[in-house]
């Protein structure tokens, strides 16, 4: 955009040193320039009377002239927004605003990625109410880094928590790197980094209104108050209300979600930003489909998900619920000290309660009742009374700050030293509570609905789990050759006090747990650029991750060992005036890997699975637009392997030199949009192929296809409307049934013989799934104003 911007200044001069050779006896020119994004220039006026008469084509000449600079928001765009130009010393796969304005409002970061060559998105509803799973480069988002405007965000099952899709300027993936100053260590997989809108310079704002299948509803609004005063700072506010019903089978899902901005700059580059939101939400927790249920449904049409009926007991919609209250605050901080030295600080805070309910059939069938239970009165409840288990959270804040100083030493080096400090502290408990006479989970708080055993004791198990960690890090980013070649080499070093403590009924005997960790972390990340088309760029690094506090499982007595891994990349870049492309290489080393297991009210237990190596490589080429289509194409290869046996009670199951779980062989990308006047559309398409979803490979998921497909159109200003627009999304548009991601990790489906020759005792559950939402249509008007 710069290089753009400067050549037409440049031709600007030029034009105007010319015309004023020919209209030397001018009286008098003037200039003026439209404070828009597209300023006009207009140079000075002719001469009154001439002593000779000019040839025609200076005459032509001397007319006013205008030469309009053109600065584009999209400059960087290809394929319609699906990917961009990018030149860090590392690989990045991104998508644009121009590409998420054309996407459901009600899209999460997870439903606008779904297209990139490293990745592929499993959502349980079509609506963004619950969030989903990545999978990239056969790890998941527990293996990444997830920022938000330079924080840490939640877990991509909670993506959908932290922004509304209107406020997302852009969403970036590193796969398999993060930069060394992030806020991150876990990032095996790479980091996943949105950034929201700049608060805008005019007051205004913005609404649309959103309806669909399943009843979808959705409102959004956003004031924006421009400049206030002489201040110097400007923000926004934003409020959505969504509501919808399951998919399939019986529940209702509700959303609301509060966001605002700020933006102060300062005259010498300094500025200061701030992002916090609010979310509430509840919602009808799924019940996931093994794969008998799942040919069921797609032979049979029997659904596999929760219930409209009270008679269905533990699987009534009203009996599997999920209330929660989320807080984020990101607030960056950038000060310029003078032409060498600046200081970054961005303070955090990432924090939520709530509850997932679940059904426990009834007093008379639980264990924990023996001797009967009791409610606080001291009434003895029915052994008939139906009963609600919980995973519930407290208050648990994610708080920390990362501070660093960047010094420029010479024109070609450029040194930064810095701090981060994170406090995580994680209060959940579980009671158990006597389901309400309508069927429905109490809310936790009803002390009327706990229950007591005989000795008065609460039904409820404690964990206190989290950890302080400290970590130092420095990095020197060096150009030379004329600034053709960048050298970033940089060092992390993190220390992490873990602790995990358990009590209560349920947990049985209490437990208390704590571990130091030290961990090194070397970056080291080069590019060099031929020229304006093509650059190489290669990058290595350390990531370690531990185990979170929150998927521990009740009463653990031993840590999971912390991972451990080392990635190489490889890459090239070539953008011109009709084509972006970009493909890498990248190699895995994995130690201890950690994986989670799903359980019952969507809990996830963390386990050691040994070593792994995986390895491949991505391409991806964008057009840019040409008769008003920008076509879009990705690929990616992944071989993946576990290099080690997996320990199974006192022995080991047969996993060494097996395919790795949610590892597919190829993944593959198609977009084409379409542009012209008003009128905008854009078809995507994606491709998983076959993976084994079980540590011991005897259970596989097919390859399966998605589509998506969206239309609209921008029509004139109309009164205050400055850009009402309308526009239709489609999702699964040929109405596939197919299976497209694990919700957790399975060790076997089929009796398998352990390496002492023993069997296991039985057949294992195998795998349970996430099924593609049938189809679905949203119709979205919208309006700047």
């Amino acid at each position: 955009m710069t290089q753009i911007y400067l050549r037409s200044l440049v031709s600007a001069i030029a034009i105007s040193t010319v015309f004023s050779s020919y209209a030397a006896s001018a009286q008098s020119a003037h200039t003026t320039t439209a404070a828009r994004k597209t300023p006009v220039r207009h140079a000075g006026t002719a001469p009154a009377a001439h002593t000779h008469t000019a040839p025609l084509h200076q005459m032509a000449s001397s007319q006013p002239e205008t030469l309009a600079v053109h600065v584009s928001r999209h400059a960087r765009d290809g394929g319609g927004g699906m990917m961009r130009v990018e030149t860090e010393p590392h690989a990045v796969q991104s998508v644009g605003k121009q590409y998420i304005e054309m996407r459901s409002p009600a899209s999460t970061g997870l439903d606008l990625i779904q297209n990139l060559p490293s990745v592929s998105i499993a959502m349980p509803d079509p609506d963004g109410f619950k969030g989903g799973s990545i999978f990239i480069r056969g790890l998941t988002d527990a293996d990444m880094g997830l920022m938000l405007d330079g924080a840490p965000a939640s877990l991509a099952s909670y993506l959908q928590q932290n922004v509304d899709s209107e406020n997302i300027e852009s969403v970036n993936v590193m796969p398999g790197s993060s930069q060394v100053d992030m806020p991150t260590a876990n990032a095996a997989a790479g980091t996943l980094d949105e950034r929201t809108i700049t608060p805008s310079e005019k007051r205004g704002g913005s609404v649309d209104f959103s309806y669909g299948t399943n009843n979808f509803s959705r409102e959004f609004i956003r004031l924006q108050s421009g400049y206030i005063g002489h201040s110097g700072v400007r923000t926004y506010v934003s409020f959505s209300n969504a509501h919808a019903r399951q998919w399939m089978g019986g529940g209702i899902n509700e959303r609301k979600h509060v966001d605002f901005g700020l933006q102060k700059d300062f005259d010498n580059g300094s500025f200061i930003k701030l992002f916090t939101s609010w979310h509430n939400s509840m919602f009808t927790i799924d019940n996931y489909a093994t794969a008998s249920e799942f040919y069921d449904y797609k032979h049979n049409g029997v659904g596999y998900n929760r219930s409209n009926s009270q008679a269905a007991g533990g699987n009534y919609w009203k009996g599997n619920l999920d209330s929660w209250n989320q807080f984020f605050v990101s607030a960056p901080v950038h000060v310029v000290v003078n032409k060498k030295l600046d200081f970054d600080m961005t303070p955090y805070l990432s924090t939520g309660f709530g509850w997932d309910g679940s059904s426990a059939g009834t007093v008379g069938a639980t264990s924990a009742c023996s001797g009967g239970c009791y409610y606080n009165n001291g009434t003895q409840a029915a052994s008939n009374q139906l009963l609600s288990t919980y995973y519930a959270q407290g208050w648990s804040p994610d708080v920390g700050v990362v501070a660093k100083v960047n010094y420029r030493i010479d024109r070609h080096n450029r040194f930064t030293f810095g701090y981060w400090y994170e406090n995580n502290s994680v209060s959940e408990f579980s009671p158990t509570m006597a389901t309400m006479a309508s069927g429905r989970n109490p809310k936790t708080d009803n002390s009327a609905a706990m229950l007591y055993n005989m000795d008065g004791q609460k039904l409820v198990s404690t964990v206190h789990s989290g950890y302080e960690l400290n970590s130092f890090f420095l990095q020197d980013s060096a150009k030379y050759l004329n600034d053709k070649l960048t050298v970033n080499a940089g060092f992390k070093f993190v220390m992490s006090n873990y602790w995990d403590r358990a009590s209560g009924l349920l947990a049985g005997s209490g437990s208390r747990l704590g571990e130091n960790t030290t961990a090194p972390l070397p970056h080291l990340a080069i590019a060099y650029r031929f020229n304006a088309h093509h650059q190489i760029y290669m990058n290595a690094e350390g990531d370690f991750r531990q185990p979170s506090p929150s998927a521990l499982p009740v009463g653990v007595t031993t840590l999971p060992k912390n991972q451990y891994s080392i990635t190489e990349q490889l890459g090239y870049r070539f953008n011109n005036k009709w084509l972006i492309a970009d493909i890498s290489l990248f190699n895995s080393s994995i130690t201890n890997r950690l994986l989670s297991v799903y359980m019952p009210s969507t809990q996830y237990e963390t386990v050691n699975a040994g070593n792994e190596t995986i390895r491949g490589f991505d391409a991806m080429i964008a057009g840019r637009s040409f008769h008003h289509f920008s076509p879009y194409a990705s690929v990616e290869y992944l071989y993946g392997r576990m290099d080690s046996n997996i320990a199974y009670g006192d022995s080991y199951l047969p996993t060494k030199g097996k395919q790795s779980i949610n590892t597919p062989r190829v993944m593959a990308n198609f977009g084409l949009t379409y542009a012209n006047q008003g009128f905008f559309s854009n078809f995507s398409l994606h491709y998983t192929g076959p993976q084994s979803v079980t540590m011991v490979g005897d259970e596989r998921m097919p390859g399966y296809v998605t589509d998506t497909l969206a239309v609209g159109y921008h029509f004139k200003p109309l009164s205050f409307a400055k850009t009402p627009t309308i526009r239709l999304n489609f999702a699964n548009l040929t109405g596939s049934i197919v299976r497209v991601g694990t919700t957790g990790v399975a060790t076997n489906m089929n009796q398998v013989m352990l390496l002492n020759g023993h069997d296991t005792a039985a057949a294992g559950a195998g795998a349970s799934f996430y099924v593609l939402p049938r189809f679905s249509m949203t119709g979205t008007i919208s309006t700047d104003f």
